[in-house]
């Protein structure tokens, strides 16, 4: 079958969302919150709307929020670049909070940036529980490069480029563009823990939150899937938690070899020696897969 093509390179979450009718949890489900990507919005039918229906019709009775930030399809396009990340995460903690079908616990899925917006929910907001997060694309140790931004968002992405090149650790800049909070500047390291209003925090750089990692560690999964021909997401080692080594821009490192799993600072190597890590992969770019793959390697951690 065709390859899916789910979004551009990162997402954004929403506050507005759309989903299927309340259901009881008493028929065997569990809720499926779903975070889009960069470039992408809650209901494209070729894309996140796609993964919707084929999780509702593999999964009879399942509860699917797909989010969206903003009051229509094009304000969620344009807050996944230009909303601020933590201003969009603490409207879905109250989003969820408030939703009555997901008291129980959910299971959550992010495409590329919504994965790790995701991860920043499971950390920040623990009510109701998030039992298992899916990464698909996500990049948890930012990115480095903007190599490739297709589609009709390609405008956007020049402006992105030229902004990031110019100084993406400025005020101005963090402060109004998505993408800058997880730019993660490997030659300029000091900047990138002082400054990034993002991931420096979720990732634990400036100093450990004990409540973020007892928090992530109440998973009973992190899956992270990487795109082995990804053209997106630069380095794409990001997408398994792996990342440039500080001080260049050439020589990658794993998350087992990084300091933030060897000091475990976010409770990652107890998560990885118990089990909860599980690393996926397949051949293609950023978010291109088949139907089968979906339904053969992410649709069973959702039953």
């Amino acid at each position: 079958m065709a390859a899916v093509f789910l979004g551009l390179l990162l997402a954004g979450p929403v506050l507005l969302v759309t989903s299927s009718p309340l259901h009881e949890l008493s028929n065997g489900t569990i809720p499926l919150v779903m975070w889009h990507g960069m470039g992408d919005s809650c209901c494209n039918p070729l894309s996140m709307g796609f993964i919707k229906k084929t999780i509702e019709e593999e999964i009879p009775g399942i509860y699917v929020l797909s989010l969206r930030i903003g009051k229509n399809v094009v304000e969620d396009m344009e807050n996944g670049f230009f909303m601020d990340v933590n201003s969009q995460v603490s409207m879905v903690c109250s989003q969820l909070a408030q939703d009555p079908t997901l008291q129980r616990g959910y299971n959550a899925m992010g495409f590329s940036q919504g994965a790790q917006f995701l991860r920043a929910v499971a950390q920040r907001c623990p009510a109701p529980p998030m039992r298992t997060l899916i990464s698909v694309g996500g990049q948890h140790q930012g990115v480095y490069g903007l190599p490739r931004c297709p589609g009709e968002s390609s405008h956007i992405c020049d402006v992105i480029r030229e902004a990031l090149n110019r100084g993406a650790y400025s005020d101005l800049v963090q402060k109004h563009l998505v993408q800058a909070q997880y730019w993660h500047d490997p030659l300029n390291d000091d900047l990138y823990k002082k400054h990034s209003l993002f991931l420096a925090d979720i990732n634990q750089e400036r100093g450990v939150n004990e409540t973020y990692k007892k928090n992530l560690q109440q998973l009973k999964k992190f899956v992270m899937v990487k795109f082995l021909q990804d053209t997106v997401v630069d380095p794409v080692d990001s997408e398994w938690f792996g990342f440039l080594k500080t001080g260049q821009a050439k020589e990658t490192e794993t998350l087992q070899e990084s300091v933030l799993y060897k000091e475990d600072r976010l409770g990652l190597a107890a998560m990885d020696h118990a089990g909860k890590l599980l690393f996926l992969s397949t051949e293609g770019d950023h978010l291109q897969f088949t139907p089968e793959w979906f339904r053969n390697n992410l649709l069973p951690l959702l039953r």
